[in-house]
């Protein structure tokens, strides 16, 4: 029987040293757009829900703001699709190197999408919760699917990591997209037709994340599969991974590695800094203005913080061919994160909206830069029999399963924690827990690899 690990260098062709500088094909580029709507819309539909919370779970359920059934809400809403997430996410990476990148990545969009369209109509707060678990599931696939597409796609190492930095970057556009999309319905639901007999804004900006599913039906037909994934499908190992070879001495370590990083990242990104738009509506300043205005408020302050998303992601695209170790850019941005992250929450959040709008932007490019990093290196780390279903374990287990959770601790710890108001309590639980999450961050990355020389070579 022919061993995976060995097979993947051998099934691997060698890079042309002059591929960097080819122009990439159309198929290519089709390609790249494609990889970088489904990552836009991944995190429009991830980013939607801290934006809408409030209003969504006050409509459906009539809670007062930081009443503890209302903070019982927010904390099912966040983890209990994140749990569905992660566990069909760890099947989802096995489909992907059972049925192939492309499959899967398309069907996992179609599924988030139609179900992002039906949750519009939500009328109680236990359809939206389920509903909500059909949107993460198939956001937990496809951004294992599109990542390992994506890397089989490149064969040249430097080019690859570019495409993926850079396709990745995309994803801050899906920020952007979930702020604006709110902050028009905020001001435009009075003109558009009734959902469900009412003009809520977070109806609309919930229908919005229909929009990826109709070009993914269009350009379906020209998108190619992975040829590496093509080849080992020939194998009869290939077409069978097992959960139990990444336990493998060369797998195990590296997977726990990224286990813990995608926890602390993905922690600090739900359990922190998607708290904000319910931090800013307690700021003194905004007291004595309208609901609407407030609602104004919160989408700028959540805009300029999905700048800081965008901003750490290219970022990250910007210097991953410039620093010849991976440990020592996870240090500096682990290092800045563990610094600058409770500072903002434990004394910036209340000082006023402007002084929160510039940390938030810079909490959010020190939490993303990282994100990328992690994802640049996970596809390295294992053969292409094994690629989807060791990115799935890692990225589900880490992010979805144990990272969320912050949410819950922190939601569960502003009950508890002193201060004026509810959103003074919410900020201090949320720079407490980037204390305990940004040092755990710190700490791993010292068992880092050295070099981004990967373990499993694409070349």
């Amino acid at each position: 029987m022919v061993d995976v690990m060995s097979q993947s260098v051998l099934d691997e062709p060698v890079a042309r040293t002059d591929e960097r500088h080819v122009p990439l094909t159309r198929v290519e580029w089709l390609v790249c757009v494609v990889a970088a709507l489904g990552f836009a819309f991944d995190l429009y539909e991830m980013l939607i829900l801290p934006v809408i919370a409030r209003p969504a779970i006050a409509t459906l359920g009539g809670f007062a703001a930081g009443s503890r059934e209302f903070n019982r809400w927010v904390g099912l809403m966040f983890y209990v699709p994140a749990v569905a997430g992660a566990l069909l996410g760890l099947v989802g990476g096995w489909l992907t190197d059972r049925l192939g990148r492309r499959r899967v990545l398309v069907w996992s969009i179609l599924v988030y999408a139609l179900a992002s369209f039906v949750a519009a109509r939500a009328v109680t707060l236990e359809e939206l919760l389920a509903l909500r678990c059909l949107m993460v599931m198939g956001v937990s696939v496809e951004y294992v699917a599109a990542v390992a597409w994506l890397a089989e796609l490149f064969d040249e190492p430097r080019r690859r990591e570019r495409i993926l930095g850079v396709t990745q970057s995309a994803a801050g556009l899906g920020g952007l997209m979930a702020t604006a999309a709110y902050g028009l319905a905020v001001t435009f639901s009075d003109r558009l037709p009734a959902i469900v007999g009412s003009h809520d804004p977070w109806r609309y900006a919930l229908l919005f994340g229909l929009t990826p599913a109709v070009p993914l039906i269009v350009l379906r037909p020209f998108l190619p599969e992975s040829p590496k994934w093509r080849r080992q499908r020939t194998m009869k190992r290939a077409t069978r991974p097992r959960f139990a070879e990444l336990l493998a001495p060369s797998m195990r370590r590296g997977t726990l590695v990224m286990i813990v990083l995608f926890a602390c990242t993905f922690g600090l990104a739900s359990g922190v800094l998607l708290q904000t738009p319910r931090i800013v509506p307690g700021l003194p300043e905004l007291h004595t203005l309208a609901p609407r205005r407030i609602e104004q408020v919160v989408s700028v302050v959540q805009f300029i913080g999905e700048l800081g998303v965008l901003a750490g992601r290219l970022l990250f695209a910007l210097i991953v061919l410039r620093v010849a170790s991976q440990k020592r850019l996870a240090h500096r941005l682990f290092a800045a994160g563990l610094i600058v992250i409770p500072v903002v929450y434990l004394v910036g959040a209340t000082r006023g909206v402007v002084v929160l709008a510039v940390g938030v932007f810079l909490s959010a490019m020190l939490i993303n830069a990282p994100i990328s990093l992690i994802w640049n290196a996970l596809p390295r780390m294992y053969p292409t029999a094994l690629r989807g279903t060791g990115e799935g374990v890692a990225y589900n287990v880490g992010a979805r399963l144990l990272g969320t959770f912050a949410v819950v601790v922190t939601t569960q710890l502003a009950n508890v924690m002193p201060g004026d108001g509810s959103s003074a309590q919410l900020a201090r639980a949320a720079g407490i827990v980037a204390i305990g999450l940004g040092a755990i961050a710190f700490s791993v990355s010292f068992a880092l690899s050295d070099s981004t020389q990967p373990e499993f070579a694409f070349e």
